[in-house]
């Protein structure tokens, strides 16, 4: 008799849930990344729509610089130069995005995550966006609440279809379905939710920043009428008479006065205040007998005062571009003290811009004979915006960081103990001077030349509130040979300076060192920028 074996039961197989739950976590970063994305996205558009106030991602970013030490702001030049602003933008984007996709994965066993995390987002932005001083708490509640539910409702209704297409990739039976293998129209399904999601975002980010254009002072600045002032005439002969001189025309030199589209631009504003004048006033306040107030209209009427001066950054390296000459117009600082009546002790003098940034300088520095302007215009049309329209401080001899507020809101008459602007508590010096110096334009280092060819070493040298008396040039370890100087506009102004040379050898090492009419001549020890300005020779390297 044959013993029949019994057939044993069918057990389930079982595969690695390893693809399973790698794809539900990228669809839980999907859902997470797109909630961040439309929670930002709401608040630029709320932003756009109630400009000047800042959206989260610029507040918060805003928060950034003015929270980390000097030498983290002075790294980020360093690797990004000018782009520093549009790079901390990025930057804080991306990793806003990064936590909230990390946000997106946790949600997937536990909602009660990403919801606390999206409002501890909304949270921070909401703070930094109050902290805004054209802002405050009702702009901040306007932007950050709908930008929290938005993103909120986001990631609940994402991670749930995540969750949902999900449970198709179980084990089930004698049958695995693997993600792979998954229902398509559980995958379209939570795709075409992402991609929906993704291109709503990227619409309110793209509203928002066409809200806030229409916002721009662009059109008041236009309507600014300069045309009754005619102390433009004379400065502009001299600089006809500089500009047709042969030190000039050296190709690759600087310009006598730089055009205003070319001109350095550094400040702590992310975004770049937009102040419509018909409703601007600067108001002179503190340490004064009669505090007041003077609109944008009577400043222009006064502004007949019109003078070159040279800016430095107080950033700015040996032989670097963080300085410009330009011709200022404005009214005189001093006219100004007089008629509000500065009182006895007042020996400081601080100025704060429209979105909060401030600094100050000794209120002597006003009426010792520099020029120190409110100015409303630069080379001979009104302030462009990202100078500071409507009006700003121009001071000569002193680096911006204690000195050139643009965007003028206040001036307050204190005293040198009771306030340190915004840089001095970031380890900076609470006295600015410019200190001279000269920079070498053409030839650029690492130059090939020509054995032989007739070469111009040429550049410019600036020592503001002092003039330039001579630049002289040495060529590897030869004599010192004195340049020939351009025209001068001016003790505030930079010369432009040319000394004609062939090289003779392959390789030269070219110094150059300025003197400025009180004797003093620039010494060859290097000085980091940090904590009152840079020094030492400019220093280049040719080959032929």
């Amino acid at each position: 008799m044959a013993i029949s074996t019994p057939t044993p039961p069918d057990v389930p197989s079982v595969e690695p849930a390893g693809p399973i739950v790698a794809t539900s976590k990228l669809r839980g970063a999907l859902a997470g990344l797109v909630a961040g994305a439309m929670a930002i996205a709401v608040g630029e558009l709320v932003a756009g729509l109630i400009a000047p106030t800042p959206g989260l991602v610029a507040a918060v970013a805003n928060r950034v610089i003015d929270l980390a030490p000097a030498s983290v702001n002075e790294l980020g030049k360093e690797i990004f130069g000018l782009n520093q602003k549009p790079a901390l933008i990025i930057g804080t984007t991306i990793l806003a995005l990064v936590f909230a996709a990390v946000l997106g994965v946790a949600s997937l066993r536990r909602p009660a995550i990403g919801i606390a995390g999206i409002a501890a987002f909304g949270l921070v932005g909401l703070l930094s966006v109050a902290d805004d001083a054209q802002s405050g708490i009702g702009g901040a509640l306007i932007v950050a609440v709908p930008a929290v539910l938005a993103g909120v409702a986001a990631l609940v209704v994402l991670t749930r279809i995540a969750n949902d297409s999900g449970a198709n990739a179980i084990s089930s039976g004698a049958e695995t379905i693997t993600a792979a293998s998954a229902p398509a129209p559980a995958r379209r399904s939570f795709l075409g939710w992402v991609f929906a999601g993704g291109a709503v975002a990227l619409l309110g980010n793209f509203a928002g920043q066409t809200f806030r254009s229409r916002a721009s002072a662009s059109a008041a600045r236009d309507q600014v009428d300069l045309a009754g002032i005619d102390a433009f005439s004379d400065i502009n002969a001299r600089v006809a008479s500089g500009n047709a001189t042969e030190v000039a025309a050296t190709p690759g030199i600087s310009p006598l006065v730089v055009p205003n589209g070319d001109y350095y631009r550094i400040d702590t504003a992310l975004l770049v205040p937009q102040v419509n004048p018909d409703n601007w006033e600067l108001e002179i306040t503190g340490m004064v007998d009669n505090p007041r107030t003077y609109t944008f209209d009577e400043l222009v009427e006064r502004a007949n005062t019109v003078e070159p001066v040279t800016l430095s950054c107080v950033s700015n390296e040996v032989g670097g571009g963080l300085v410009g000459n330009a011709i200022w117009q404005g009214v005189p600082l001093a006219e100004l003290l007089d008629e509000v009546g500065v009182q006895a002790g007042a020996t400081q003098l601080k100025s704060e811009s429209v979105d909060g940034w401030n600094c100050g300088f000794p209120t002597d520095l006003a009426y010792d004979g520099r020029t120190a302007l409110v100015a409303i215009a630069m080379n001979d049309v009104a302030l462009p915006i990202e100078h500071g329209f409507p009006a700003r401080l121009v001071v000569s001899g002193l680096y911006g960081y204690v000195s050139a507020t643009k965007w003028l809101r206040t001036i307050e008459l204190t005293t040198l103990e009771d306030f340190d602007g915004y840089w001095i508590p970031r380890g900076w010096s609470k006295f600015g001077p410019v200190k001279t110096q000269s920079r070498i334009d053409t030839p650029r280092r690492g130059t090939r030349l020509e054995l032989g060819q007739d070469v111009s070493i040429a550049g410019v040298a600036w020592a503001p509130n002092l003039g330039i008396e001579r630049v002289e040039v040495q060529v590897d370890d030869l004599p010192w040979v004195e340049a020939e100087l351009g025209e001068s506009l001016g003790v505030n102004a930079w010369r432009q300076w040319r000394v004609r040379w062939a090289p003779t050898s392959d390789s030269h090492v070219i110094r150059v060192r300025a003197t400025d009419q009180t004797g003093f001549t620039q010494g060859e020890e290097r000085q980091p920028p940090a904590p009152n300005g840079a020094s030492g020779w400019h220093t280049i390297s040719v080959r032929t």
